[in-house]
């Protein structure tokens, strides 16, 4: 029924028993005309389309005290869009019952902690214990260079400490998070089918029986733009809804090869410089996500009329819907070469900035 130059049969069917199946993702916001195929696909079928975010927080509002009952929660709050949004759902639906859990990892960018516990212990008056274990996650990430080592790592740490901290809280059975559903599209491979585990997220895969906790999970069936969305009918702040996405790994992804305490202080002045130039042309809101990484290469540089050997970096910004596919953004050269300047004038361990054009797919959007 239908071909492309990379597929002899890209759409198939039985008219008359009414089978059809396409070899393309329509699903994907770059698919052209993916969104109307299956549109049609749906109205067809007798579908009126009545779905709403609002509906959508009241059947979550009631599953989540169903499900929880008159016991208590604990939530992994990140500062993400994703966990915050959980959060906040979670405290509308059973209040108090809920003990946000914030663990500093020591992989988070420059003074995001303190952002993080300044609005919801103080704005939204959601009890929150910060937990400061970035001495054992850096311990335990020395030396480590292998991307999926480091995130099984900082999995099985999330849920150690996860197990300290929920034995403080009285008649906690169940654990909150803000997995989404890429997220399990990601980590999951079918048996017996053709898509394979692309990475592991921390989040992904339900928690060891001997932690005690049942998972809450109110966001697994929503995409990102979703999300955002249900957090604007939870009256989240717009500024706020729009930060970009920020990986549950953090910096550690934003790293490839060796974590080191002076690779992660260049690594966070250089994003935030970055983050800064993008705010100050106005581009924030138009760019899905954007971040530095710091390359395990270090190059040759004149500074004055001195040598330097410093650490490489790359300059990642992309624009995407659902973070499924992603093209990269592109910003003007005169927009890269202020950057640059600023970079290399501003943070000490960095002689020479590149910028990654590379979509999504074949990249992935993170590094790692």
């Amino acid at each position: 029924m239908g071909t492309s130059p990379g597929a002899p049969f890209a759409i198939t069917a039985d008219l008359d028993r009414r089978f059809y199946a396409v070899q393309f993702h329509p699903e994907v916001h770059h698919t052209p005309n993916g969104k109307t195929l299956y549109e049609n696909f749906i109205r067809d079928a007798g579908f009126t389309g009545d779905w709403t975010m609002g509906a959508y927080r009241d059947e979550a509002i009631r599953k989540i005290r169903e499900q929880v009952g008159d016991k208590r929660v604990i939530c992994g709050l990140s500062g993400g869009v994703d966990s915050s949004v959980a959060a906040v759902l979670i405290h509308e639906a059973i209040g108090d019952q809920l003990t946000c859990v914030f663990v500093d990892h020591g992989l988070l960018r420059l003074h995001e902690a303190d952002e993080v516990v300044t609005m919801f212990r103080d704005h939204y008056n959601i009890p929150l214990i910060h937990a400061d274990e970035a001495e054992l996650f850096l311990g335990e990430l020395d030396g480590v260079s292998d991307p999926e080592t480091k995130r099984k790592i900082i999995g099985k740490l999330f849920i150690d400490v996860f197990q300290k901290y929920a034995g403080q809280i009285e008649g906690a059975e169940f654990l909150a998070q803000g997995t989404l559903y890429p997220d399990v599209i990601e980590s999951v491979s079918f048996s017996g089918g053709p898509s394979v585990t692309i990475k592991s997220h921390h989040n992904v895969g339900g928690l060891p029986e001997k932690m005690g906790l049942k998972l809450v999970e109110p966001l697994r069936e929503l995409f990102k733009d979703e999300v955002r969305a249900l957090g604007h009918e939870l009256g989240l702040p717009a500024s706020f809804i729009g930060r970009h996405p920020f990986p549950g790994p953090g910096l550690a992804i934003r790293c490839p090869g060796e974590i080191t305490r002076e690779k992660l202080a260049i690594l966070r002045k250089a994003d935030a410089v970055f983050i800064d130039q993008i705010r100050k042309h106005g581009l924030y809101d138009e760019i899905w996500q954007a971040f530095v990484a710091i390359l395990p290469v270090r190059t040759v540089g004149v500074m004055g009329d001195g040598r330097t050997y410093d650490f490489a970096c790359a300059l990642r910004a992309v624009t995407s819907v659902d973070g499924m596919t992603a093209d990269t953004y592109p910003f003007s050269h005169d927009f890269l070469g202020e950057t640059v300047t600023r970079i290399i004038n501003e943070v000490k361990g960095i002689n020479r900035v590149t910028y990654d054009v590379t979509s999504k797919p074949p990249g992935t959007i993170e590094w790692e």
